[in-house]
């Protein structure tokens, strides 16, 4: 197997008595199916990690029990509740609150994709991604790991390389010279010698030099930015500027990329680098206020518990009750779960906003365990490269994205939705649907349909009207009043029961928003009863709905209120839960 930059520990690295093993082997799993794109059968996941299959059988059993994966028959498949393990590092990075409504602004103003990363070891890391949606777009996630020397944030962060980074560096490129260890990017099939785009064949002993790697970063020292000629692949190039902390060290670097049918490198350069610059100077300005702010006289942050909190196992668990549940989790399951991968992973969500140096005590105490178990995660950490120490107190490292945010930064809400869907129709025999608001329609993005003689016949990207359906009414009653209005007038009966009446149908909304449901039957088909509640963002704000649909004999009204309803809000409540872990950082797209 090939050299991979996701394994975690150094090859040399001595494992440190203390450490955890059953840690080590489930983030192990989770980097293997990081690679694998966040689907992996379990017999490949045993292939490819060398671990016994019924070690990866419990590994994945307490992952699922978790939140942090789901089994779909013999495959382990990333759940979005994952992502909360990278939203740990990135607020307690800060950078992406501070810097990247800036970069989306850019962004739009040249109508190139931009990008922020930063330094991990001897490559650099996505942590934000702006990109315009083209035939030929960018491809890149947030969290993604690219090799420092073919990109053009990576001389400006090794203008900062100490020689013990060199030697690393250069101890990297001799071990795996085509690069395979870097998933996000392809393996250089003809390396060269000096990494200048040039594709042609190169004895593979002219890698260990260096030398035009080196003589970059001396250009980028000197000039405060760097370019990407094609160093990744054929067509690609960017052009970078880093952003400083007040101290003066790099912080991040922001890059504009494009495309050579486009732009050349030069001509990328010329047009975007004087406004790539009063972006970055913008963007430092934000660092220093932010810094002023931060050293002003203050109370302490206190441990949250609510969604920017230690972990969403906490919330649900309390502050403090982590122990007990992975204890409860261990009795029902028996020896299917593993206490001691459950309570490392969390150590990991003990950091956030305001809490990006945590001492012992305080990781102890976020997340309930007992400082001995604390201390042995937190030791375990750092031997795999996820946490760094600095004296007393412990941050964590970019490298905690590599566990699974590349594939799961771009889920979308009918991914996320899909299995919560496929549960109630289960549960309910009847079936179940998500739809978003288009125009005065509504349509329909993901549908687990029943396999009765009869049953609701509608497939994805269907559409219907709005008015007419407890979706849509549903989706109508979360607008403001004033929005309402096109949704209320002009409206045709479907069937004798079809309220059309602009005055009636605003009381139904206005029913529909105090109640949180909307019941509607006989008004789109007769015969058709469904219900439906909301879907909300991490802002509170109705982004789409789901319903339960059925023939009128199999449910009264009654019925469809007392044992649907429960069912489908609690649905509603996994959906949005997904939803806030995996729209903290990145843009869900709703369909």
């Amino acid at each position: 197997m090939p050299p991979t930059h996701l394994t975690p520990a150094e090859p040399d690295a001595v494992v440190p008595v203390e450490a955890v093993t059953p840690l080590m082997r489930g983030i192990t799993v989770l980097h293997r199916l990081t690679e694998a794109g966040g689907t992996s059968s379990l017999s490949g996941l045993e292939k490819a990690t060398g671990l016994a299959r019924s070690t990866v059988d419990r590994i994945a059993a307490t992952l699922a029990r978790m939140g942090y994966l789901r089994l779909d028959g013999r495959d382990a498949v990333l759940a979005p509740r994952l992502m909360e393990l990278g939203n740990a590092y990135l607020a307690a990075l800060r950078l992406p609150r501070l810097l990247d409504t800036r970069a989306d602004a850019l962004a739009d103003e040249l109508d190139e994709s931009v990008s922020l990363a930063v330094a991990d070891r001897d490559g650099i890391r996505f942590i934000h991604q702006a990109t315009r949606r083209r035939a030929m777009s960018l491809s890149f996630r947030i969290g993604d790991l690219l090799p420092a020397e073919r990109t053009a944030p990576g001389p400006l962060f090794a203008t900062e390389w100490t020689p013990e980074d060199w030697a690393r560096w250069r101890d990297r490129r001799s071990a795996d010279p085509r690069d395979r260890g870097f998933p996000a990017v392809p393996p250089r099939e003809h390396p060269t010698g000096d990494f200048t785009g040039d594709f042609t064949e190169q004895p593979l002993e002219h890698l260990t030099g260096g030398e035009e790697f080196e003589e970059r970063t001396r250009e980028a020292g000197a000039r405060g930015w760097a370019l990407d000629d094609q160093l990744i692949e054929p067509g690609l190039v960017a052009v970078s500027v880093p952003v400083r902390e007040p101290g003066g060290r790099v912080a991040c670097v922001v890059s504009v990329v494009s495309h050579t049918s486009r732009h050349t490198a030069d001509s990328l350069r010329d047009t975007m680098l004087p406004r790539l610059r009063s972006t970055v100077r913008a963007m430092e300005r934000d660092l220093r206020t932010e810094r002023d702010l931060r050293e002003a006289p203050t109370q302490p942050p206190a441990a949250s518990t609510g969604p920017t909190g230690p972990t969403e196992l906490t919330q649900l668990t309390g502050l403090t009750g982590l122990a007990t549940w992975t204890g409860a989790s261990k009795q029902e399951l028996g020896r299917e779960f593993i206490e001691s991968l459950a309570r490392g992973l969390t150590v990991i969500t003990a950091f956030g906003e305001g809490r990006a140096e945590l001492t012992l005590t305080e990781v102890a105490t976020a997340t309930g365990l007992a400082r001995a178990t604390a201390r042995r995660a937190l030791i375990t950490l750092e031997h795999l490269g996820h946490v760094t120490a600095h004296g007393r107190t412990f941050t964590l490292t970019p490298r905690v994205l590599a566990l699974g945010f590349p594939p799961l930064s771009r889920t979308t809400l009918p991914q996320i939705a899909a299995p919560h869907l496929a549960d109630l129709a289960g549960r309910l025999h009847d079936s179940a649907s998500l739809a978003v608001l288009a125009g005065d329609e509504i349509q329909y993005t993901a549908r687990v349909a029943t396999s009765r003689i009869m049953s609701v016949n509608i497939t994805v990207g269907t559409r219907l009207p709005a008015y007419a359906t407890s979706l849509g009414r549903v989706m109508m009653a979360g607008l403001p009043p004033a929005e309402r209005g096109p949704f209320l007038t002009g409206r045709h009966a479907l069937t004798p029961h079809t309220v059309t009446d602009p005055a009636a149908l605003a009381a139904i909304l206005d029913h529909v928003r105090q109640a949180g449901y909307a019941l509607v039957d006989g008004e789109l088909e007769e015969g058709l009863r469904s219900i439906a509640v909301p879907v909300r963002d991490r802002t509170g704000r109705v982004v789409a709905a789901v319903n339960v649909a059925m023939h009128s004999s199999r449910r009264t009204v009654e019925q469809c209120v007392a044992e649907v309803l429960p069912e489908l809000s609690a649905t509603a409540g996994l959906i949005e839960a997904d939803l806030r872990v995996a729209g903290r950082f990145t843009r869900v797209r709703v369909a």
